[in-house]
């Protein structure tokens, strides 16, 4: 399912990649913040970017919602916050982990 593009350099295995992603996902720390252990930040923020738009993250969501139980489906609003000028963007479209999460 994850796409692979090959390199005369030594690939960064997948799993530390998706567990470098993870970890942006839950802390919302900065790319470039992103511990060693999970291989360079430029190389993790790549692959989640390449994997975005190549549909990867759409296709595990899909998955894993068609997996998971109905009473699941709800979005608990206590739990998604935005902050009161989140809705004024002025750039164009950016691909966040969030946006790629939510998208339809």
């Amino acid at each position: 399912m994850l796409p692979n593009k090959p390199r005369g350099v030594g690939r960064v295995d997948d799993r530390r990649v998706l567990n470098g992603i993870f970890y942006v996902l839950r802390t919302g720390s900065p790319w470039r913040d992103l511990p060693e252990r999970y291989g360079p930040y430029t190389t993790v923020y790549n692959r989640f970017n390449r994997w975005a738009k190549a549909g990867v993250w759409v296709q595990i969501f899909e998955v894993l919602a068609a997996r998971s139980p109905q009473s699941m489906a709800l979005i608990d609003s206590s739990i998604v916050r935005a902050h009161q000028h989140a809705a004024g963007g002025k750039k164009g479209a950016r691909i966040t982990p969030l946006a790629v999460l939510v998208e339809d």
